[in-house]
C-alpha cells in the first residue's frame, strides 16, 4: 500500500518536474538571459514528445540538424570567413587536385603543319593522299537516328592535369580511376558533339585497364563486340587514348597544343594500322586509312593545327574489328582536362562533316 503510494508521489513529482522545465524552456525564448537556450528547449521537446511524431519521417530528424548547423555556421556580417576559408571555398569549387613531390616544367608544343596532311609513316607503302581521298570507304554512312559511331577507351585511366600553370609534379601519376579527371571525359565529349551535329554516337565509360593494363585491349574487344551486337547499325569506331611525351624530370613533359577562338585544345595523333601478308586477319586496313585520312584533312579544314602526323604503322590494336576503326591519341598527361575536353568537342564536329560528306 505504501509502495504504491510512494509511486504515485514519485510519478507527480516528475511530472511536476518536466512541466516546471518545459514552461522554463517557453519563457526563456522571450528573453536574452541564457546563452544557449535552443538547445536546452530541444532537450525539453525531446523528453516530451515521442520519437515517432519528433522525425515526422526517417531521417527528419538528420534534416533538421542540417538546416539548423547550416544557419548557425554561415558567415556573417559582423564575422566574416577568414582568408584561409575563402581560399578553401575557391579550391573545393574548381575541384582541383594537388600533387606532392618536386614540380617538373610542362613544355608547349605543336607539331605539324597547320592546314596540311602531314603523316608519320613507318611502313613500306606508299601513300598517294589524293588517290585515298577519292576512294570509297568500307561502309556506307546512313541517313537514320539510329548510333553509328561508338567510342570506347582501351585505356580508360589515362589522366590529364587540373591545372594550366606550366608544372606538373613527380608524384602526379597520370593515372585516375575517376572519370571526372581521365580520357573518359573527352571522349564523352565527343560523343555529346557527335549527337548534337547530326550523327548519332554512343560512349562506353567501361574501364579495361583496372588495376592493370595487361589484357586491356581484350576486354575493350568484349566491349566493342557486345555493342555491334546490340547496335549493328554502328559503322565506326573510336578508341580514344591519351598519350605522353618527353622525358620527365627535370627535362619536364610536353603538351601538344592548338587554338581556336582564342582557347587551348590539345593536338591528336590519328592511328591507324597496317597487314600487308595478312598476319593480323586485318583485311580492312586500307579502308581505315582511308577514314583517317579523311578526318586528319577535315580537321586541318576546320581548325588549322588540329593535328599531329598521321601515325600509320604495322599495328593491329582492335582496328581488325571492322573497316571504320581507329585508334586516336588525345594529348598528354600534362594537357588539362579542358584541353582535352574541348578537343573532344571539336573532334566530334570534325568527324560529323566526314561522315555527312559520305551520306
Amino acid at each position: 500500500m505504501n509502495k504504491d503510494k510512494g509511486r504515485k508521489t514519485a510519478a507527480m513529482l516528475m511530472a511536476a518536474a518536466v512541466f516546471v522545465f518545459s514552461a522554463y524552456c517557453t519563457l526563456s525564448r522571450f528573453t536574452e538571459l541564457l546563452p544557449n537556450r535552443e538547445s536546452i528547449c530541444m532537450a525539453a521537446a525531446g523528453l516530451a514528445m515521442p520519437a515517432a511524431e519528433k522525425d515526422g519521417s526517417a531521417g527528419g530528424e538528420a534534416e533538421a540538424s542540417r538546416n539548423k548547423s547550416e544557419v548557425i555556421t554561415q558567415p556573417s556580417e559582423q564575422q566574416p570567413a577568414t582568408e584561409a576559408e575563402t581560399q578553401g571555398e575557391s579550391k573545393a569549387k574548381a575541384n582541383i587536385k594537388e600533387y606532392g613531390g618536386e614540380a617538373y616544367p610542362v613544355i608547349e608544343n605543336h607539331y605539324g603543319e597547320a592546314g596540311e596532311i602531314t603523316i608519320k609513316n613507318t611502313t613500306d607503302f606508299d601513300i598517294d593522299i589524293d588517290s585515298e581521298l577519292a576512294s570509297p570507304l568500307g561502309f556506307e554512312v546512313e541517313d537514320t537516328d539510329e548510333p553509328q559511331v561508338l567510342i570506347v577507351h582501351t585505356h580508360s585511366c589515362e589522366a590529364y592535369l587540373q591545372q594550366d600553370n606550366g608544372v606538373y609534379y613527380s608524384e602526379y601519376t597520370g593515372r585516375s580511376t575517376d572519370d571526372g579527371e581521365n580520357i573518359t571525359s573527352a571522349g564523352k565529349a565527343m560523343a555529346d558533339s557527335l549527337t548534337e551535329n547530326g550523327i548519332k554516337a554512343l560512349h562506353s565509360s567501361v574501364h579495361h585497364d583496372d588495376p592493370s593494363y595487361n589484357g586491356s585491349y581484350y576486354r575493350s574487344a568484349q566491349t566493342i563486340y557486345d555493342y555491334l551486337e546490340k547496335y549493328p547499325s554502328i559503322k565506326v569506331i573510336i578508341d580514344f587514348h591519351r598519350d605522353s611525351l618527353g622525358y620527365g624530370g627535370e627535362d619536364g613533359k610536353i603538351k601538344p597544343v592548338f587554338e581556336v577562338d582564342g582557347k587551348k585544345a590539345a593536338q591528336v595523333m590519328i592511328m591507324s594500322g597496317y597487314d600487308p601478308n595478312g598476319e593480323y586477319d586485318f583485311e580492312g586496313w586500307e579502308e581505315n586509312l582511308r577514314l583517317a585520312l579523311r578526318i586528319q584533312n577535315k580537321a586541318e579544314q576546320m581548325y588549322p593545327g588540329m593535328t599531329r602526323p598521321l601515325y600509320f604503322g604495322d599495328f593491329v590494336y582492335n582496328m581488325s574489328i571492322n573497316s571504320g576503326s581507329l585508334l586516336i591519341e588525345v594529348g598528354t598527361e600534362v594537357n588539362t582536362l579542358d584541353e582535352a575536353r574541348y578537343t573532344g568537342k571539336l573532334l566530334g564536329k570534325v568527324l560529323a562533316e566526314v561522315l555527312k560528306d559520305e551520306m
